[in-house]
């Protein structure tokens, strides 16, 4: 087996952190299942880049140009289609794993952060739009996202929760999770059919540390942080509440280690993945650290070494004034904003190559309909006025 197999044996999911058009249709995605990836998770970011960043989908803005769809719409119909390709592709591990992995996740739009009524509307639009079992929709863990979470789940709609940073907001992302098991039950659904990942942040955390600690924590807090986000996992899915629900078929919401790849060269390249392996987890890595895995990584159950100096690495930094959970909420902030950002720009892009294509097709907006039937309005206005007073020599029609 390659250390991907190896890994999986250990209870731990390798998931890819990246789609594309390209990715898809080349065969790479279906070439990477069948060396062990079991599923696929995307962001705003990423579709910026693949969308934004190739002429790949030309085409495809080209022909919901000329049928009259706007700059969201074109998004969307993108996007879907990479997701709903993808979730085919893996749909057989979903098969093979009774529905326990072989999911893709798509993102609601990231203006929709902070609104809880508005994710809840999207992310079943979404769901229903994808029409697959084996798709998660995306929603951050931001205190308006937690009743989305919530409500997603109680409808029987698969959840990935991404943006969580300390042990604090997992928590309550977990107990959203079962809050909505339990309603999910009480509307007579099947538990069992859901499922959800809770996407715990590492490599952020280090890289907002390691400039303001001491020498000696630099490279410990993400991985400590990480493992006792472990601990409080595997007590809350051992407990009472939990134990009721389990006995009705629900599944455990697996922590997913996100944001994996080293960002700091003097640190190993697999750092985010050798020492965070453990059961019922998923690590989603971006392709450099995919490839480095194959290449050299260790499967060794990890996970739980170390659990003591991780309680002591956290209280050093306490020591020095590094509150893991102030760093934690900034970190939430600036991932919804940068997300935000990468949404706008990618609007922005295909909306300048919408107007290119409209130009190309000489395809009339609705919206250059309207301003050109407001001109032709103000001009009738402006002749009949001239007329009525007689003064219709410097008087000039504007059709």
């Amino acid at each position: 087996m390659n250390p991907i197999q190896q890994i999986n044996a250990l209870g731990q999911s390798i998931w890819y952190d990246n789609v594309s058009k390209s990715l898809i249709e080349s065969g790479e995605l279906q070439r990477l299942v069948d060396k062990g990836v079991t599923g696929v998770t995307s962001n705003p970011t990423i579709f910026e880049k693949a969308i934004a960043g190739s002429a790949d989908y030309d085409a495809g803005i080209s022909q919901l140009t000329v049928a009259g769809a706007g700059t969201k719409d074109i998004y969307e119909s993108l996007a879907i289609a990479d997701i709903g390709h993808g979730a085919d592709i893996l749909l057989p591990v979903y098969r093979q794993t009774d529905g326990a992995d072989g999911f893709i996740s798509l993102e609601v739009s990231p203006l929709l952060a902070h609104d809880s009524a508005g994710s809840i509307a999207e992310g079943k639009r979404l769901y229903s739009r994808l029409d697959r079992p084996n798709v998660m929709i995306k929603i951050p863990a931001t205190p308006e996202g937690l009743p989305a979470i919530r409500a997603l789940i109680g409808a029987g709609i698969n959840v990935n929760v991404t943006l969580i940073f300390d042990v604090e907001q997992y928590t309550g992302v977990i107990n959203a999770y079962m809050a909505g098991i339990e309603d999910l039950i009480a509307a007579g659904g099947n538990p069992h059919h859901v499922a959800s990942v809770a996407s715990f942040f590492v490599s952020r955390v280090d890289g907002a540390i390691d400039p303001v600690c001491s020498p000696a924590l630099q490279g410990k807090a993400a991985i400590a942080n990480a493992r006792l986000a472990y601990v409080k996992f595997q007590d809350m899915f051992i407990s009472p509440r939990w134990q009721a629900l389990a006995a009705k078929g629900a599944r455990a919401q697996r922590p997913l280690w996100a944001s994996t790849g080293t960002k700091n060269p003097k640190y190993s390249d697999v750092m985010y993945v050798d020492n965070l392996i453990g059961a019922l987890t998923v690590n989603t890595v971006p392709p450099a650290t995919l490839t480095a895995i194959l290449d050299h990584s260790v499967a060794k159950l990890t996970i739980s070494e170390g659990v003591g100096s991780s309680i002591l690495e956290i209280g050093q930094l306490a020591g020095e004034n590094i509150f893991m959970h102030d760093v934690a909420q900034k970190l939430q902030n600036d991932g919804v904003a940068s997300f935000a950002k990468s949404f706008d720009s990618l609007m922005a892009s295909i909306d300048a190559k919408r107007i290119m294509f409209q130009e190309k097709h000489g395809v009339v907006s609705a919206a250059h309909e309207a301003e050109m039937d407001a001109a032709r309005t103000a001009a009738l206005v402006n002749r009949m006025s001239a007329h009525a007073s007689g003064d219709m020599q410097n008087h000039s029609e504007v059709f």
